[in-house]
């Protein structure tokens, strides 16, 4: 039952306080863009939703930013305004906009054909590339980490014959659709919303919660589940850390149950170079990777152990001829194979690593201050170059914590005061990333626009 502060605070925050500092913040967003106001103010043309892809209008301002052009970490929108860009495209562009020796990739390679279902020259260097750099040594190209994530998913219940995956409640795997169950009171079912599922997804899909060890060997007792697919860290519904050890018991359990293990990194890749994986020593059947490995455009890969390539070897020699199901046409094209492996040799560095650590601890120490200066009952989580500051207290240990925490209206009102004071965060879970060309100053400005938001709203 909610408490009356519940009802009339949110994240500590009183209402309607958060509605007026939106309505303010929307009027001064409108007014600082009347380009953008009479090209998008009322929908894209011709497109449903007036928006290309309908998560564009999620992003909690009145309207999309009509970006004229991003390099580094710098957006400018067509009236002439610079963002320091903390979302980078929400992982995609991590490593900045157009990493020069990425673009000078795509140059290159835009001359001498986009697709041919062939590989190219730059296909030799990226195998060994993707074994120095993530440990496993049999590798595949798709175009995004829900595509290879399906991909791995196929060949885990090839290897094991067995039809059900776990997953963690509150995860993240993209649009793969056994993943899209949740928890309510215990009782695993569908999330909600989605557009078109007719089937029970709970049918071949157990769901448990993340750190919940006692969950997780009960789940996999029966030994019916071929592959768990997990984050290493929860990252697309309030960011939850693992517990201590929790890993091990993870790749434990899963081993003794002839359970294959799936690490998903699309959004741990700012942990380190390899990974959160490499960092942390996880020893995964397969590993999946997507958004930046190839500096911005489209692009995934998929790793297997040895064990399990030679498993899938076996298999592909004994199944019936015909068509795998896995696989789309214009994957691992020379577009691709040139930006990642220029992302890989010249991008994805130790060097570039540690300087987007050294400055994602500046501003988790910077926001991490301002909370406490105005004694919010919020907290600050990281990992790597990922930062996110939650509005809640923690730090949280699971899915349904996670979902608790998570303050939409407070958050909303949040991003559009950010933006007005020149900096873009992510539109989901006030997610921030540094970037090789971010700079100090720029996390300085974040620091100081966070700390004037953070000000209005505990006035």
């Amino acid at each position: 039952m909610h408490s009356d502060s519940s009802r009339t605070s949110i994240g500590g925050i009183d209402r309607d306080r958060i509605a007026d500092l939106r309505e303010i913040e929307a009027a001064a967003f409108r007014k600082a863009r009347p380009k953008s106001q009479a090209k998008v103010g009322n929908g894209l043309p011709g497109f449903f939703g007036g928006v290309p892809m309908h998560w564009m209008n999620d992003w909690p301002t009145p309207f999309p930013i009509l970006v004229e052009s991003a390099r580094g970490a710098i957006l400018t929108d067509i009236d002439g305004i610079r963002l320091d860009d903390f979302c980078l495209g929400d992982t995609g562009s991590m490593f900045g906009h157009s990493p020069p020796p990425v673009a000078r990739a795509i140059r290159r390679q835009a001359g001498r054909g986009l697709t041919y279902m062939l590989p190219s020259e730059d296909a030799l260097a990226i195998g060994p590339l993707l074994q120095q750099h993530f440990g496993l040594p049999f590798w595949q190209i798709a175009t995004t980490a829900t595509d290879a994530n399906r991909f791995a998913l196929r060949v885990a219940r090839a290897l094991t014959g067995r039809e059900k995956i776990l997953v963690f409640n509150g995860c993240y795997h993209g649009s793969v659709d056994e993943t899209m169950v949740r928890l309510v009171d215990g009782v695993p079912v569908n999330r909600p919303g989605l557009a078109g599922e007719f089937r029970d997804l709970t049918r071949t899909a157990k769901v448990i919660e993340f750190n919940d060890v006692a969950a997780l060997e009960a789940a996999l007792r029966d030994k019916d589940v071929a592959c768990v697919i997990a984050e290493p860290v929860l990252t697309n519904s309030c960011m939850v850390l693992a517990d201590p050890g929790f890993h091990d018991a993870l790749r434990r359990l899963t081993r003794e149950s002839g359970t294959l293990l799936l690490i998903d990194e699309t959004h741990t890749i700012s942990t380190g170079l390899g990974g959160y994986t490499r960092k942390y020593g996880l020893d995964p059947d397969f590993f999946v990777l997507g958004k930046p490995i190839a500096g911005g455009v489209p692009a995934s890969v998929w790793g297997m152990s040895d064990g399990v390539a030679s498993r899938y070897a076996a298999y592909n020699r004994e199944k019936e001829p015909g068509y795998s199901g896995m696989g789309t046409t214009l994957s691992a094209n020379p577009l691709q194979f040139a930006a990642m492996r220029a992302t890989l040799e010249e991008v994805m560095t130790e060097e570039n690593y540690a300087r987007m650590d050294h400055l994602a601890r500046r501003l988790d120490a910077g926001l991490t201050g301002v909370i406490d200066r105005y004694r919010l009952p919020w907290h600050v989580a990281r990992v790597g170059a990922r930062v996110e500051f939650i509005c809640a207290p923690g730090p949280l240990r699971n899915g349904a914590e996670a979902e608790m925490a998570h303050a939409p209206e407070l958050e909303a009102a949040i991003h559009i005061a950010l933006v007005n004071r020149g900096v873009l965060i992510a539109p989901f879970h006030n997610m921030m990333l540094i970037s090789p060309a971010t700079s100090g100053a720029q996390v300085n400005r974040l620091i100081a626009a966070f700390g004037a938001v953070a000000a209005k709203l505990a006035a």
